[in-house]
């Protein structure tokens, strides 16, 4: 009967399991023959387990702020998202169920099978399984109640465990973050604790992502109180470190060096390399770069400073955050976690992060900055995935000339209208779900009302086309010196950008929706792909999955125009593709 252990245990020890796991049974038989078979109850939602004694039955909605807990908070502030929570109604931000009082061994007899509908000799004991006693299993043992998980909003709960939020309207409700306010004041005061602000930056779209009012009004304290502190008077001078996340994203062929000096470069033109501590490159997925990120901020901020990690919506500050905790926690003790999604905006009020800095500094986890130039920022939640980048960038290299024009998805096209070289290489650093298309700019309209929002996604259908904005054009007069490499890029805020490697001059026109933001910048990876794509469409789940839709609609009118043959079908028109390196015409014709 005890035939798992029976290696490890002496004879003493057998029989005293033995007798100990039957009369374990024996008593709960006894138990359950004296009771009504009990109906089962369903188990409450993961994110319900709180001890809510020191609250009141009811917790009433509060007014919509995103303040969090900066200072002792007199109310429930939900740990993963910052939000103040209630609940008392769910179309209200910050909502949460109260939990039912439960036993701690209220599922601890789940598995036995009541006595009645055992068999004579169990399958536990078949299979040779004894139920050993645990440390609190004994009889007169107090085995306590269950360490408590701290309790989420319903929100941070679909998203830790669906990606996605079930009622977005919700948030709607919630006030713009003001940064001025909740955190600009405190950092432009010559008074208080020492700040450090982390500037998070996202590698992939580091322009986008970039927080220029941050970075002025930083700089702009520290000359200030810089003025004061010099004749005498208090000053705080805050510390500015410029974190740049993600770059496990970026070609493993990048160089540390080349990068690092390039992000100084654009930090410089966007007015804080002057004004910065020190820059760290990161990635909060392979842990490059933690180590020195927090010895370097300890360093900083001392044993009372106050610690800011400030950055565009999805840049990766919670994912930075919990990374570190985890693997550089002070002295193992309670960490916060934070909610972490693909999904920009997870961070709705300022969150103190516990357990990472020693004494009494204080870490602050802020919502993200709204960058309205990101072309994110009008996505829906399925078209922003098809943006985001969570593999390797892999470059799509193109050999074209002048005529011609490259779309990505229906959210950018670059069409080259003057070139003093016959051929121009195009590299697409973007996502990989994103697809393209090659061919003459003289059918870039046509390709614009018949395939955006179908083989051109995003926007995912063709209602989305206009409601994403006017399609606007802006010009560029670049120069290079090379094919080999690229020269500068044309970044497109929130989308990635085109490497434009050519050894002359060009002038190129760049489409995109109105109020994107669109730079001209030295090229962050000079490397192409060593294979060209061809003209017309990269194969794509998208391009096929809209070819079938179009092929099964064309074979319903058919049907339909031989079963009726009153109903007229209008003809079909070839669709045509233009080679890139030549001048006639290949019908692709759809069937």
């Amino acid at each position: 009967m005890v035939i798992l252990i029976a290696r490890t245990l002496s004879t003493s020890q057998k029989l005293k399991h033995s007798l100990y796991s039957l009369s374990q049974l024996f008593t709960f038989a006894q138990h359950q023959q004296s009771l009504p078979t009990p109906k089962p109850k369903t188990p409450p939602p993961p994110f319900l387990f709180f001890n809510f004694k020191s609250f009141s039955s009811s917790i009433p909605s509060l007014p919509f702020t995103r303040d969090g807990n900066y200072e002792e908070p007199t109310s429930l502030v939900c740990p993963g998202c910052g939000v103040h929570m209630q609940n008392s109604n769910p179309k209200h931000p910050g909502f949460f169920l109260k939990p039912s009082e439960k036993k701690p061994d209220y599922h601890s007899h789940t598995h036995l099978v009541h006595i009645a509908q055992e068999s004579e000799f169990p399958g536990s004991l078949k299979r040779g399984l004894v139920i050993q006693p645990e440390d609190g299993d004994e009889p007169g043992f107090d085995s306590g109640r269950r360490p408590e998980r701290p309790v989420v909003c319903a929100r941070c709960h679909s998203l830790r465990h669906y990606g996605k939020v079930k009622d977005p309207t919700v948030e709607n409700l919630l006030p713009d973050f003001d940064f001025d306010h909740t955190v600009g004041r405190r950092l432009a005061s010559t008074g208080g604790t020492r700040s450090v602000v982390l500037m998070v930056v996202d590698a992939t779209d580091f322009d986008g992502s970039f927080p220029r009012k941050v970075a002025r009004l930083v700089s702009e304290t520290i000359e200030e109180n810089s003025g004061a502190w010099k004749q005498g008077k208090s000053g705080n001078l805050p510390r500015m470190v410029m974190v740049v996340t993600k770059i496990d994203l970026l070609p493993t062929e990048l160089s540390p060096t080349r990068l690092e000096h390039w992000v100084r470069q654009r930090a410089r033109e966007g007015g804080a390399a002057s004004k910065m501590t020190s820059v760290h490159m990161v990635s909060a997925v392979r842990d490059w770069g933690l180590k020195n990120l927090v010895e370097d901020v300890v360093k900083l901020a001392g044993p009372r400073g106050n610690v800011w990690a400030i950055g565009a919506q999805n840049a990766g500050k919670s994912t930075l955050l919990n990374s570190i905790g985890k693997h550089v926690g002070e002295g193992g003790g309670k960490i916060t976690h934070l909610t972490e999604a693909p999904v920009p905006g997870t961070t709705l009020g300022i969150i103190r992060v516990e357990g990472i800095l020693p004494g009494q500094g204080k870490l602050f986890d802020t919502p993200g900055l709204l960058h309205p130039h990101q072309i994110t920022t009008r996505l829906t939640r399925e078209e922003q995935k098809l943006v985001h980048i969570s593999k390797e960038l892999r470059p799509r290299t193109y050999r074209i000339k002048a005529g011609h024009t490259v779309h990505i998805a229906g959210l950018m096209r670059l069409d080259i209208e003057e070139s003093s070289v016959d051929s121009i290489y195009f590299t697409v650093w973007a996502s990989p779900y994103l697809p393209l298309h090659m061919g003459k700019t003289e059918n870039a309209q046509i390709m614009q009302e018949e395939h955006f929002g179908l083989q051109l996604q995003p926007p995912i259908g063709e209602k989305r086309v206009e409601e994403l904005g006017k399609w606007v054009r802006r010009e560029f007069r670049v120069c290079g010196n090379s094919w080999d490499s690229s020269s500068v890029d044309i970044a497109a805020s929130g989308l990635g950008w085109f490497a434009v490697g050519l050894k002359g001059e060009a002038v190129l026109g760049v489409w995109t929706y109105e109020g994107v933001d669109v730079v001209l910048r030295n090229s962050l990876i000079p490397y192409r792909s060593h294979t060209f794509e061809v003209a017309g469409f990269t194969v794509s789940k998208i391009v096929s999955k809209a070819d079938q839709a179009l092929n099964k609609r064309r074979q319903n009118e058919k049907k339909r125009k031989q079963s009726d043959p009153k109903v007229s079908v209008p003809a079909e028109s070839p669709i045509l593709t233009v080679g890139a390196d030549s001048n006639s015409c290949s019908v692709r014709q759809y069937h």
